[in-house]
């Protein structure tokens, strides 16, 4: 029987430095960044409402019917629906608009909901739980605002313009 095999070796290895590699940076398309900020923002809007359910007295005045200053009704309700559906739909609507409408409807849409967010912070007691809440829905939609305004914009295609003699060139061809 060889016993070789269950001895081991105390020699040292040898290493060699492998070089670390570089991480790619891929560019992530505008379209992508609003999607996914839309979906954080949709996120937080919705959970800070659902952790609020564990703030104390807060089921006790929804049995009773009322949420903050609210009766809780139909109307409140569509417009609860309302302000929860629009994030949802802006992330399919980030993804399919065409690129002018996109970055209009993101300006527009994002803008309209800083206040809206501003807002579910006025009257409460747990300021420190729904300031954080805020703060960082309102982190989201400044991004939101930043990818839209800054949407990158293609250089136009060789534009033609004319010679004194009123032959029409391309610019290109005037360079």
């Amino acid at each position: 029987m060889d016993l070789s095999i269950l001895t081991t070796t105390t020699e040292p290895r040898m290493r060699t430095r492998r070089p670390i590699a570089t991480l790619e940076e891929q560019q992530v398309p505008v379209r992508v960044k609003l999607a996914a900020a839309w979906t954080s923002f949709m996120l937080l809007y919705a959970y800070v409402d659902i952790l609020n359910f564990f703030t104390p007295g807060v089921i006790g005045d929804i049995l009773d019917g009322r949420v903050f200053e609210f009766d809780l009704s139909q109307t409140f309700s569509t417009t609860a629906l309302t302000l929860v559906a629009i994030p949802t739909l802006m992330v399919v609507l980030s993804t399919t608009l065409p690129a002018r409408a996109n970055r209009i409807t993101n300006l527009v849409v994002a803008s309209v909901y800083v206040p809206v967010s501003a807002f579910n912070v006025v009257g409460e007691s747990w300021t420190y739980f729904y300031g954080l809440g805020v703060a960082l829905e309102l982190i989201v939609l400044a991004l939101i605002l930043r990818f839209a305004w800054t949407w990158p914009r293609t250089a136009p295609s060789a534009i033609l313009t004319t010679s004194p003699d009123r032959e029409t060139v391309r610019a290109a061809d005037v360079r």
